[in-house]
């Protein structure tokens, strides 16, 4: 496995008196796809949240290149390279494709930086610069769902965490959202996905846990985890 780049050890996570995570440990390597599997209510987005700071852990650890980041607040993990596409797009709807872009690089002070990477996500999701001057809350589900994912690339991350990237939409625009996720991770960038697409999710990852109410049940690389009979039955309908 290569160097981790994201560890959580024994972390735990309640919301009042619900306990949400008990105990989970997952590492991600540095360059990797590290996809979290299993059912609504296992976990998956708890996970996410608490990494990009929106929860405070109630136990545990959580180490990003190697320091603790538990209870930091968001913004100072955007400014360390650690950026989050949330579920339901999170984007602003009452503001253009552009500004909503520009949003993504708010820590960011040069220019020209700002210029070419808003480019790069415009050759990456061609559609966006063709609707660059529309409001975002006009756009389609799937183009909302791209705009989420370049938006956060403009922070320029080294870790992206994404948050179910293909939830309603058509099948082949998942498809091309598949493939841009592989794009961006061989351009440098970590990913841990969290997607309901179990087969899409395990196909493109290094490594997989499987979350079942609040714990890692099942671990192994995605190949492993597509061959086994336990997954391919619970998640992948056979």
């Amino acid at each position: 496995m290569a160097e981790p780049l994201l560890e959580l050890h024994a972390l735990d996570v309640h919301y009042g008196a619900i306990h949400a995570l008990r105990g989970i440990s997952i590492l991600v390597g540095q360059g990797e796809i590290v996809s979290l599997i299993g059912a609504n209510g296992a976990g998956k987005t708890t996970t996410l949240r608490a990494v990009s700071g929106m929860l405070r852990p109630s136990a545990g650890q959580i180490r990003y290149e190697g320091a603790p980041i538990a209870g930091l607040r968001p913004h100072r993990l955007v400014a360390r390279g650690l950026c989050h596409a949330p579920e339901g797009r999170g984007i602003f709807p009452n503001l253009t494709v552009r500004e909503n872009l520009l949003l993504g690089a708010f820590l960011r002070r040069d220019a020209q930086g700002i210029a070419q990477d808003m480019q790069k996500g415009f050759k990456l999701f061609p559609i966006l610069e063709e609707r660059a001057a529309q409001m975002a809350g006009t756009l389609s589900g799937g183009e909302q769902q791209m705009l989420s994912i370049a938006r956060a690339l403009m922070a320029r991350p080294r870790l992206l965490l994404l948050d179910e990237p293909s939830l309603g939409l058509a099948p082949t625009v998942v498809e091309t959202i598949f493939t841009i996720v592989q794009e961006i991770n061989k351009q440098g960038v970590t990913i841990l996905l969290v997607e309901q697409n179990a087969h899409l999710a395990l196909q493109i990852a290094n490594h997989g846990y499987v979350l079942e109410t609040g714990t890692v049940v099942q671990t192994g690389t995605g190949t492993e985890l597509l061959r086994s009979p336990e997954i391919r039955k619970a998640y992948l309908g056979e």
